[in-house]
């Protein structure tokens, strides 16, 4: 796995990087996990604030969708321009699309229950989190040492979801209650903007902000090869699948647990952005934990078990939890609890993904990037059409299998040492 090659004694580590970061980027984590905070307000209770708007359940799953088009492809993009511009450029363009366009969303849409505007201009501002979130997460891939590489991921993701949906959740239970739901989504533009400014001028690492596009190099050839490079090394491309899966269920939950934890099961609003919070908490932590377990055990192994075979048993305990026990708190808070710890396991895909294209790093984090794009758009789109086909307990199954799905993927994704290594053995026998 090469964790544990040239390591330094603990000694020579700055405390940062004995936690696994990079401390160039450290402030770069505050100021993401503040902006995600912004990003997340709305994500627990968007989906029934427009139902009670008067919108039905399958426009609302139309707006969901839309969103997650415009952010798979700013995913995409987010690797290949970095190459091409430099990480932080692109980090400061997700932040100004997400402002340009959350004014209107407010404006123009919801205050005037506007569902043309609300679905065009929330659609746009899909541009803006995936630009800002994984250009920084290209950074971190390009400046830290293989070493605690995984550990500076994990840090990434408890970051990321750390404020989506985990405390934007958590502020939205108190804030909606006290100010009021629409209030509340202009206080999250404002966790945006602080968030945003804190990385953007508060990261001092020179190395990997620039450009790597090489002299005479087309910016189109390297823009292409964001896509090329899926079929012309395929284990990225199963990669970017296994990536894509990891949280599909989580965007699709976001659009159809709402409704069925406080419409069917009777829990209030307040309670289930709790629940959602204590969920993602969970997984917070646990992205840390498994971040620092792989780097020791390997990547491969805890994706594939923990990250796809957990999360395919947990998954069906958010639905069976509350079907069986009703609105109880604590029994559907652990079940969810266990679907959080277990989403942290494929924490590693960034870290494998890197070292699978160590000379195309832009390239496969785009695949990398897309997949986790895709997921935005996936889950609602797999909700909006099945939900009414099959219930809420058929999308928890269909969910359920992707993860076995990826579980079988993510078993086959050696790094060329394991590779060397498996020869090596195959030839002494």
């Amino acid at each position: 796995m090469g964790a544990s090659d040239n390591q330094l004694t603990a000694s020579r580590l700055s405390w940062i990087e004995r936690i696994g970061m990079k401390p160039e980027l450290a402030i770069g984590y505050i100021g993401l996990l503040i902006f995600m905070i912004g990003d997340g307000v709305e994500a627990g209770y968007l989906s029934p604030f427009l139902l009670g708007m008067g919108f039905g359940e399958s426009k609302i799953a139309l707006v969901f969708t839309l969103y997650g088009v415009t952010a798979a492809i700013a995913s995409w993009l987010s690797g290949v321009l970095s190459d091409i511009f430099g990480p932080k450029k692109v980090m400061w363009a997700g932040f100004v699309i997400w402002i340009c366009f959350e004014i209107p969303f407010l404006l123009l849409g919801i205050s005037a229950s506007n569902y043309t505007m609300i679905l065009i201009t929330y659609m746009l501002r899909g541009f803006g989190y995936p630009l800002f979130a994984f250009g920084f997460l290209v950074w971190v891939t390009r400046v830290t040492p293989p070493r605690y590489l995984g550990a500076a991921v994990g840090w990434f993701w408890c970051a990321r979801t750390g404020g989506l949906p985990t405390l934007g959740s958590l502020f939205a239970s108190y804030a909606v209650p006290c100010f009021g739901q629409y209030p509340t989504l202009w206080m999250s533009s404002v966790l945006v903007v602080i968030g945003g400014l804190i990385a953007l001028f508060g990261i001092f690492d020179k190395t990997g902000s620039g450009p790597r596009i090489t002299e005479g190099e087309s910016p189109f050839a390297v823009l292409l090869s964001g896509l090329s490079i899926a079929w012309k090394r395929p284990k990225i491309g199963l990669g970017g699948i296994v990536a894509t899966i990891t949280t599909t269920a989580e965007f699709g939950f976001l659009v159809c647990l709402p409704i069925y934890f406080t419409k069917t099961v009777g829990f209030t609003l307040q309670q289930w952005l709790q629940i959602l919070s204590i969920i993602f908490a969970t997984n917070v932590f646990c992205n840390l934990m498994w971040g620092k377990i792989a780097d020791r055990i390997g990547w491969r192994i805890t994706i594939t078990f923990a990250g796809g075979l957990g999360c395919a048993l947990t998954t069906l305990g958010l639905f069976y939890a509350p079907d069986m026990f009703g609105a109880n708190y604590l029994l559907v808070t652990l079940a969810g609890m266990a679907y959080g710890a277990a989403l942290a396991g494929f924490v590693p895909i960034a870290a494998i993904m890197a070292r699978l294209a160590p000379d195309s790093q832009g390239a496969a984090m785009s695949i990398m990037n897309l997949g986790s794009g895709l997921s935005i758009c996936l889950g609602p789109a797999i909700v909006g059409v099945f939900l009414p086909l099959c219930g809420v307990k058929g999308v928890i199954w269909i969910f359920a299998g992707l993860y076995l799905v990826s579980a079988v993927i993510s078993y086959t994704l050696k790094l060329p040492d394991e590779v060397s290594a498996d020869k090596r053995q195959l030839a002494r026998q």
